[in-house]
This record gives structure tokens, C-alpha cells and sequence, in this order.
């Protein structure tokens, strides 16, 4: 059992779906997007990260659940489906606490390490290969007991799949592995959705 989302959550999670049915498949789940945001809450976050807007449904749904004082920027390299999340994002009043980086993530992890404030909370759901870069990227930028989530860990099971041969999986399969062993980091992967990581910055 989880809480709902919001009502403007739910309604931009249905306007993304009636503007492309299958495309719509990349957003977070309901239950992923309530655990974010609860972890959110819990660590009293206020400068969160996420890496792949999309339409802005997570990225709506973490910044509900940011102090009024709190900061979410949020990197992609279009405009085209953000744009579609704006008028929602206005509409529940936290349009404010979004900070849309429309350019090459690292660009804008370039531009964070300038600034000296430390992240609390990342959420990384962009191209599955470059999870290892976009780790090591925030991981320095990430306070102690900061917490980074890395989305579609277990690609629909293929990475427990030794038979399948693709090079996407089995770039994760090594991040993953990878991970397990890194000491700088607690880590557990969650059957949530199609594979949720979560690391806690020791």
C-alpha cells in the first residue's frame, strides 16, 4: 500500500500518457515516485539533483516534497517533453523550487562543483549507459549520509540473464556489480518498478 500522488501529479501523468501511449512507460510509478519523496522528507533535503526530466512527473512529485526554501534542478537536453510538466508544476505552486537545466548533464555537474553547496538528494534516470559517469559525477557533489537513486537497475530482469547479449546490459550488469562492492557507499537495489538503487553516501 502507498499514499497517492497528488491530484496534479496524477494529472500530468495522464496527460503524458494520452500524448504518447508508449513513450509515457518512461515515467516513475506511482510507488517510486512516493518513495522518493519520502526519502525527500526524511532526510530534510532541500538541494535535490535529478538527471532525465522527461514530461516532470518525479520531478513535480520530489518538489512537493521540498521545503519551501528548497531547490530541484533538473537537467535534460530538451525542451519538448519539460515543457509539457511547466503549466503543471506552475499550477501546484512549486514552479519556484524547479531549476530546468536544458543542456548535457555533466555540464550542468560542471557548473554544480563551482558552487560549494552540497547536494542531499540525486536521482539519476537518463541513458542507462552513462550511470556509472553521472555516479561518479555526483557522488563528490553529495553530502555524507546524501542519498543518490539510480532508476531501471534491473532492466526488465535481463541483467540476471547471462544468456542475453547486449552491450546496454551489460554495461549495467558491471555498474551494478560494480556498486555492490563500493565502500564509499551503502547500497541495496529494490524490486520497485524495473530496478531502483538506492546509495547512501557514507
Amino acid at each position: 500500500l502507498f499514499r497517492s500522488e497528488s491530484i496534479i501529479v496524477q494529472e500530468l501523468r495522464k496527460k503524458t500518457f494520452e500524448l504518447d501511449n508508449d513513450r509515457a512507460e518512461m515515467m516513475s510509478p506511482p510507488d517510486q515516485n512516493i518513495f522518493m519523496a519520502s526519502l525527500i522528507k526524511s532526510t530534510a533535503a532541500k538541494l535535490a539533483l535529478e538527471i532525465g526530466t522527461f514530461s516532470g512527473v518525479a520531478t513535480l512529485s520530489m518538489a512537493e516534497a521540498l521545503p519551501e526554501d528548497g531547490k530541484l534542478i533538473s537537467c535534460d537536453i530538451s525542451t519538448e517533453w519539460p515543457e509539457i510538466g511547466r503549466p503543471y508544476w506552475i499550477r501546484a505552486g512549486v514552479d519556484h523550487r524547479i531549476d530546468l537545466r536544458i543542456k548535457p548533464a555533466l555540464e550542468t555537474l560542471n557548473e554544480l562543483g563551482e558552487l560549494g553547496s552540497p547536494l542531499d538528494f540525486v536521482f539519476i534516470d537518463a541513458d542507462k549507459p552513462n550511470n556509472r559517469t553521472y555516479f561518479e559525477r555526483t557522488l563528490p557533489l553529495l553530502r555524507s549520509g546524501g542519498i543518490i537513486i539510480i532508476d531501471n537497475t534491473m532492466r526488465h530482469g535481463s541483467v540476471y540473464d547471462a544468456s542475453i547479449e547486449c552491450e546496454d546490459t551489460e554495461i549495467i550488469q558491471k555498474f551494478n556489480d560494480d556498486l555492490a562492492e563500493d565502500d564509499r557507499v551503502l547500497v541495496t537495489m529494490l524490486e520497485m518498478a524495473d530496478g531502483v538503487t538506492v546509495a547512501v553516501k557514507k
